[in-house]
């Protein structure tokens, strides 16, 4: 393929990066094209954690082609690290092959790096663009920034309902409100995102696994449950293959004991009603690196979150059906004035098979 001009190539950055969407946790998603006179000399994504990111990835994929890149152009997703973790700095390797020219979508919200990876680059005289298709860039790694710039993950809140707002009937029946598609495509959501979460409400009522199963991932999510009073039955499904965080706010040394004992870890978070303090959870799986949390919960928990501010956005399945008085999507007060409500900004809406796709975030 024929690179034009630096749009052109950052697409392609981007359409690596995307290769690594299940596997670079807690580190970015980041992909690299090396590119001289429109031709692609090496690309590469970054890989698991504690491997080559993506600029060592493309740099390595030039040289096995045979390519020399001196005098080339690195597009770059994310810029170039300048530090030691767990892997030498990007921007050094960068220096020594000889590059001509970076281009980099968004700076590094790391404050480890945070702009001075381009900075050393420019140092060893490498001509630095920035700012080409930054947007695409942040979505790619939203998760990543939020943890790096408010201490918390990006919380994703996601549920299925008919047309008139309804998730499941007073006896509990849900399956199916949306098709098989709309399933699907909830599980390529649900790999993304670093950790899972629900309630022990959910766990009672559907006895969920909450595990990827309808498209290929190399990794599973972990999973959360919210479980103020430890009630979770120890055959519960999502206890069975896995390690789980259960939250509690009340302590049971003798349930603890026997979770732990299973290899689960229970974590003490109670608020001053004796609840689990939830914006405590967000900054505490923000110490965790936890990066995106994928929310899956009934609507007394999803009222919760959204009441107390850990909601960032929500992925709504809405399918061509009314259901009339039945369960809804969220536990809210009722207003006195509208100027109370909650208010969000579609983002993205798109059909998925019959049902409607929503994406809408908090503003």
């Amino acid at each position: 393929m024929k690179i034009a001009n630096d749009q052109q190539g950052m697409a392609l950055a981007l359409e690596w990066a995307a290769k690594g969407m299940f596997i670079t946790a807690p580190n970015p998603r980041v992909g690299c094209v090396v590119v001289r006179d429109g031709i692609v000399l090496g690309a590469g994504h970054t890989q698991a954690v504690g491997q080559a990111h993506a600029e060592i990835q493309a740099l390595a994929d030039a040289q096995s082609c045979g390519n020399s890149v001196t005098g080339a152009t690195l597009y770059v997703t994310l810029e170039p690290c300048s530090h030691h973790g767990r892997t030498p700095p990007c921007a050094d390797a960068i220096i020594r092959a000889g590059v001509a020219r970076v281009v980099s979508a968004i700076a590094d919200p790391n404050p480890l790096v945070a702009g001075a990876g381009l900075e050393r680059l420019r140092a060893a005289g490498i001509a630095v663009t920035t700012e080409v298709l930054r947007d695409a860039a942040l979505e790619m790694n939203i998760g990543f920034f939020s943890r790096m710039q408010s201490g918390k993950p990006w919380v994703r809140m996601k549920a299925a309902a008919s047309l008139d707002g309804k998730t499941a009937l007073h006896n509990g029946a849900s399956q199916w409100i949306t098709a098989a598609p709309a399933r699907d495509d909830g599980h390529a959501w649900r790999a993304r995102a670093c950790a899972v979460l629900t309630g022990i409400g959910t766990v009672k009522a559907d006895d969920p696994q909450l595990t990827v199963r309808a498209v290929a991932t190399p990794r599973q999510p972990r999973r959360i449950v919210i479980d103020s009073r430890l009630e979770i039955d120890l055959q519960a499904r999502i206890l069975q293959d896995a390690p789980v965080w259960v939250v509690c706010a009340q302590a049971d040394p003798g349930k603890q004991a026997v979770l732990e004992s299973l290899g689960h870890e229970v974590i003490c978070l109670p608020n001053a009603a004796g609840k689990v303090d939830l914006p405590g959870l967000m900054r505490e799986l923000g110490r965790r690196q936890i990066n995106e949390l994928h929310v899956e919960a009934g609507f007394k928990l999803n009222g919760s979150l959204l009441r107390e501010g850990c909601v960032d956005e929500l992925l709504l399945y809405l399918a061509p059906s009314l259901i009339g008085d039945a369960q809804g999507l969220f536990d809210l007060p009722a207003l006195t004035s509208l100027s109370g409500k909650t208010v969000l900004a579609f983002h993205d809406v798109k059909q998925i098979g019959p049902d409607l796709r929503i994406l809408a975030r908090l503003t």
